[in-house]
């Protein structure tokens, strides 16, 4: 067993052990993935304070996220095709979420249906919705969410027009991926991750076969998944969802002060401040550096969430002592998930939150709930460059 001490320890395992085509499916972005690298890269300019002399016994990491108490204030993101990168993936991710006391967000694109996450996982889970053409199906799937119990629903409204990830066109990856030779030839390499896929049934995508209208095969499936993303989500149909699903709502993919008052407006019990870690509008600003302005916008109306660009526990204090009140990781646990399977999810859960609360401690706090900004030190200009 190697040894694992960070998150690029599992990322490069991760390379190691899962299909390419799958691996570059996480650890990419769109066009040129400027902002894929800024979402890191920013994250590094903010450096932390140091204090000494300060007792640092009895230590907590603990907060909450939409009344739930968490054993540290994040929650895993929606990724679709997680069981893509280890067979059961949603299932496994889940469990390790459960176990570590933080939620799980089930994507729509999932390989693992709703009712199979919830049938595998000890705790509710949040799911994640894209919004189709097709009325029937988001009707019908809200309320699968439902029927499963899932304590929240994420709406994701940045993802109406897909933005070009050039690394998926040249590796075939789609929905369903297609199998090229030089595919075919490089899964033979990845003995583990072909037998564990042999082993299960889940291998399309769970929510959509057999339940969006006229979806029973491969083939049927790429026709509606290239057809389906609802150019016309606006607002109003945002209202709409809001008042079928009646229960905790979260509003994903926020970039921009109006929007997230009109999301705060409109009943949002959360924001997530992303912007789908940089696989849609590249030369978008950084989640990092547009979270002050969107703080501000809201005023405390909602719960404010960091997606985009965590790799370590310091990137959790950093975004938390801006004001965030959570944060979320995708890559992150992907890269446990791709390395490990389920353990691999609980290393790096385990990973960002000894990091954090180490990096909290030499801070000069004992609290995860008393970071503030004077923990940070800035550059000057970083929030405001842009005009």
């Amino acid at each position: 067993m190697p040894v694992v001490t960070c998150i690029q320890d599992l990322k490069d395992l991760h390379r190691k052990r899962t299909p390419k085509m799958f691996y570059d499916y996480c650890e990419s972005g769109s066009y040129t993935e400027q902002t894929f690298r800024e979402n890191t890269s920013d994250f590094a300019q903010i450096r932390l304070r140091q204090k000494v002399a300060v007792d640092m016994s009895g230590r907590t990491t603990e907060g909450t996220m939409l009344g739930r108490k968490v054993a540290m204030p994040l929650a895993l993101s929606p990724v679709g095709m997680t069981g893509m990168q280890r067979a059961d993936g949603e299932i496994k991710a889940a469990r390790a979420a459960a176990k570590f006391g933080v939620p799980y967000t089930l994507s729509t694109m999932s390989i693992c249906s709703i009712e199979d996450v919830h049938a595998a996982s000890p705790e509710p889970f949040w799911f994640q919705l894209y919004v189709m053409k097709d009325a029937e199906f988001v009707d019908a799937i809200v309320e699968r969410a439902k029927r499963a119990q899932c304590s929240a629903l994420v709406l994701t409204l940045d993802l109406q027009i897909l933005g070009q990830r050039h690394k998926d066109l040249k590796n075939g990856l789609s929905a369903p991926p297609r199998l090229t030779l030089p595919n075919i030839v490089n899964m033979a390499t990845k003995v583990q991750w072909g037998l564990e896929m042999l082993g299960t049934r889940r291998r399309f995508f769970g929510n959509i076969v057999g339940h969006a209208k006229g979806v029973s095969d491969a083939a049927s499936l790429m026709t509606w998944t290239s057809e389906q993303f609802d150019p016309q989500l606006d607002w109003a149909k945002v209202a709409r969802i809001r008042d079928q699903w009646g229960g905790k709502f979260i509003l994903k993919g926020i970039l921009d002060a109006e929007d997230a008052r009109i999301a705060a407006d409109f009943g949002a019990d959360a924001i997530i401040v992303s912007n789908h870690g940089g696989r849609q509008l590249d030369g978008a600003l950084s989640s990092i550096r547009m979270l002050p302005q969107v703080l501000e916008a809201v005023g405390g109306r909602c719960e404010v969430y960091l997606d985009s660009g965590i790799r370590q526990g310091q990137d959790i204090l950093k975004a938390l002592a801006l004001g965030a009140t959570g944060t979320m990781i995708g890559r992150a646990y992907i890269h446990g998930l791709g390395a490990m399977g389920q353990q691999g999810v609980e290393t790096a859960l385990e990973i960002l939150r000894r990091e954090l609360d180490t990096s909290m401690a030499l801070c000069g706090e004992r609290d995860v709930a008393n970071l503030r900004r004077g923990n940070l030190m800035i550059p000057k200009g970083f929030f405001d460059h842009y005009i």
